[in-house]
């Protein structure tokens, strides 16, 4: 298997999320996987060299079926190498092992993988585990569009960190400093002052916090600071925030502070945001919205009318949420053979599949129904677009907009032709 990742792209991000995920499942009897990754432009040569003497080495092995099964592995890994003549301009890795089929001893299979990575991976490593060794894999699905956001007012702040498609972090204060109105019995000039020390404190306080939690993404590329009325120019003047942050700060008017303003300041930010991929998923979202409520609107949603529109070349753009939990189930009658295809929650798996198998065939009446396939919802409709032509964008239900298309029109959604990518 061959795998590359296109970070713009939402559907190959998605497959190569989920191949990660299909390596981390395989479990070997003992130590029988291995892990290969091999540095950019290493000749394959010099590798399989290398895994000859491994090779030679697993003879050392007391347990004939490890034995046996590590050298099965090291050997389809050279096969695979053969393929190539060095490694890439990124690198190559390779995921080779036997894997139980049954759960019975004698039950395992030879499976080898093989990545090019979408970064160079800068390491020479060989590893023989129960497992296969993919925490480098993963390193590169690292969100690397980070921002920081801090919204401030005299009353309230919220300080939130997005990372690619969500909010990650999200933290609010109350500053309890009392307004410009002046307690009874006190002189102006007094509560001024005792004020004044209290927003500092305050500000001090909200800058703590965020420093410590900017701090921790060294990649972040850009601070935003917002509210409405001028704490934030106070606040960023005064040099509150780590200086390492101080080029990084982008100014946003909003009206509201708080949870409500990191919201408005992502709306506000549409420039500085724009290749964020939770600001494209959010706009995707809203023009969607807006199309629905036009009398000819372009868009479309719900599964009959997706599938019509796809069939019948008319669909630009397919819209699904990326964490949808629905499957899509093919039930085969036993006696006939008529076939009848179920989406399902996997909630209602457990609740209404039972009812469905125990009901006759329409056709033939025969009580012998059986589930043939199961299949994720998602990956079906991907390979449906694919087929004919249509783009997928993928949607997270971690925001606001993402949630609301889950919630609200079942997570499938699309454009019609005609629609201005």
């Amino acid at each position: 298997m061959e795998a590359k990742l296109d970070r713009k792209d939402s559907v190959t991000l998605y497959r190569f999320k989920k191949l990660i995920k299909e390596l981390e499942s395989k479990v070997g009897r003992g130590t029988e996987l291995i892990s290969i990754y091999i540095p950019p432009r290493k000749p394959i040569s010099e590798v399989i060299g290398y895994l000859r003497q491994e090779y030679a080495t697993a003879a050392n092995i007391k347990s004939k079926t490890t034995r046996k099964n590590v050298r099965d592995a090291i050997e389809s890994a050279i096969q695979r190498l053969k393929l190539f003549d060095r490694a890439g301009p990124t690198g190559l890795i390779i995921f080779s092992g036997a894997i139980p089929q049954n759960g019975g001893p004698g039950s395992e299979k030879i499976e080898v993988y093989h990545i090019i990575p979408p970064e160079p991976i800068n390491i020479l490593l060989y590893r023989c585990d129960s497992r296969f060794y993919v925490e480098p894999l993963k390193d590169l699905l690292r969100e690397r569009d980070v921002y920081g956001i801090l919204v401030i007012d005299n009353e309230k702040a919220a300080v939130a960190v997005i990372k690619g498609r969500r909010i990650a972090e999200l933290k609010t204060f109350t500053s309890g400093v009392p307004g410009k109105h002046r307690a009874g019995g006190q002189s102006a000039r007094r509560f001024e002052r005792l004020r004044e020390m209290n927003l500092n404190e305050y500000y001090k306080r909200v800058a703590q916090h965020a420093n410590q939690i900017f701090l921790k993404y060294p990649e972040i590329k850009g601070v935003i600071v917002a509210g409405p009325g001028p704490t934030k120019e106070i606040f960023v003047d005064k040099g509150y925030l780590h200086y390492t942050l101080k080029d990084k700060i982008h100014l946003v008017d909003t009206s509201y502070s708080g949870e409500e303003g990191v919201r408005e300041a992502i709306k506000r930010s549409g420039d500085l945001l724009r290749d964020l991929r939770m600001v494209k998923e959010q706009n995707l979202v809203k023009r969607f919205l807006s199309e629905v409520s036009k009398d000819n609107g372009l868009a479309v949603y719900g599964e009959k009318e997706i599938v019509k529109a796809m069939k019948s070349g008319l669909l630009d753009t397919l819209l699904i949420v990326e964490d949808l939990d629905k499957v899509l189930i093919k039930i085969r009658c036993g006696n006939c053979g008529a076939e009848y295809m179920h989406t399902l929650s996997e909630k209602e798996k457990i609740t209404k599949l039972p009812q469905i198998l125990s009901q006759p065939c329409s056709k033939c009446g025969s009580k012998s129904l059986e589930v043939v396939e199961e299949r994720s919802l998602v990956d079906h409709y991907i390979e449906e677009a694919e087929k004919h032509g249509v783009k997928v964008e993928l949607i997270s239900s971690q925001h606001e907009e993402g949630d609301m298309l889950k919630r609200a029109f079942g997570g499938i959604a699309g454009f019609l032709k005609g629609y201005m990518r």
